[in-house]
């Protein structure tokens, strides 16, 4: 039987650069509003930001009051009626572009709700104009669109940040935590799991369901949908290592649902003292994310978004534990941009950075090309 019992009051401080995005102490909070416009309502998670949810850990949009939404970018009349009579906006906030929005509401940030194929086109436009951008995951699965706007944000001196529902769960951060205490030794492998049963099967927003099937918009199914989050995580336990080389497997074992993209998605990423074992799938019995982290001497295998089981060598059984819940800015996707905004802390490899995402994108490219040719792909890609 297992140990359970609550994890004492602690998290380490980020001493670690570009490893731990946790702390002890809060930075100092801001003082103002952050005013916000939204660009796309086709990604179902924006509903966890106008409604609240998992996805927003700190709370609805419309509800918090370190954020104003002042505006929403959307060409398609019916869907911003939907979301508009369902949370009460003003057709007032209603535009057609983000030129338009920024010159009559002047948001700082916007937050992204497209298909990745649209992020470049949007993190362009809004550089030029120097507005910063929150996108959901992931920045791009070609490579090619991740480089064109890390120097778009470059250019136009902004921030772009790319939210996971991951990068907010305590039992990654205590896993990573304990790894970089030495309490599990060097890490030598991981094995993160993630996905659902499929986005038919679960009944996601027809707008959202269309782009998600479509290689043209969303690359390859669940390759791009969930194949970005274990290497988002082991970018970030790497402290910004890239790997050494991608090799990957994709299956449509549900072709009569998806009959243009992959629905299940196996990646090997070999680095030079570890690897990783991504499993993306939409072939799952339930709603899974999981992250095993095994050290020489000790593994740390993530439950859920709050529980962890911890095994060190000579120990007989593991430990069940509790993370303990993460101080802001490292809490919440709108408090953490808000502080990289504002300079209060610095994005180094952090989970939701444009490093860590770069990486991510140059992975999820590499391992498109490796399940298509059948080879391992060797990194870095041609730039």
């Amino acid at each position: 039987m297992k140990k359970v019992f609550g994890l004492g009051v602690f998290l380490i401080a980020s001493v670690i650069s570009g490893a731990s995005q946790t702390s002890t102490t809060a930075a100092a909070p801001s003082t103002g509003v952050m005013k916000v416009g939204i660009v796309g309502l086709v990604h179902g998670h924006v509903e966890s930001f106008l409604g609240g949810g998992n996805l927003n850990p700190a709370g609805s949009i419309l509800k918090r009051p370190d954020t104003e939404l002042v505006g929403i970018v959307e060409k398609d009349d019916a869907l911003f009626e939907k979301y508009a009579q369902k949370y009460h906006l003003s057709p007032s906030i209603h535009f057609k572009s983000i030129a338009e929005m920024v010159s009559h509401v002047h948001p700082k940030a916007v937050l992204v709700f497209t298909a990745p194929d649209q992020h470049r086109r949007i993190v362009e436009e809004s550089a030029a104009l120097g507005v910063h951008v929150l996108m959901e995951k992931p920045l791009a699965f070609t490579y090619a669109d991740a480089l064109a706007m890390q120097r778009a944000a470059e250019k136009g001196h902004i921030h772009v940040l790319v939210d996971f529902e991951t990068a907010w769960y305590t039992s990654n951060t205590e896993a990573v935590n304990l790894l970089q205490k030495g309490e599990l030794g060097p890490i030598v492998k991981a094995v993160m799991r993630d996905g659902h049963e499929g986005p038919t099967k679960i009944h996601v927003q027809p707008e959202f369901l269309s782009w998600l099937t479509d290689p043209v918009q969303d690359g390859d199914g669940a390759l791009t949908d969930f194949g970005c989050y274990g290497p988002n995580l082991m970018t970030w336990m790497m402290n910004g290592e890239a790997p050494i080389s991608v090799t990957a497997v994709t299956k449509r074992l549900q072709p009569e649902l998806y009959p243009k993209v992959s629905d299940e998605a196996e990646i090997l990423l070999n680095y030079k003292h570890a690897t990783a074992i991504v499993e993306g799938s939409w072939n799952w019995p339930f709603a899974v994310k999981q992250m095993d982290v095994y050290g020489v001497t000790g593994y740390a295998k993530t439950i859920d978004s709050d529980r962890l089981d911890v095994r060190k060598k000579g120990e007989k059984e593991a430990e069940s534990i509790k993370g303990t819940a993460l101080v802001a800015p490292y809490d919440d996707p709108l408090h953490y941009m808000e502080a990289v905004i504002s300079g209060q802390i610095e994005e180094k490899a952090d989970l939701s950075s444009l490093k860590n995402n770069v990486i991510v994108a140059e992975i999820l490219d590499a391992a498109r090309r490796s399940a298509t040719s059948g080879k391992t792909i060797m990194l870095p890609l041609a730039k």
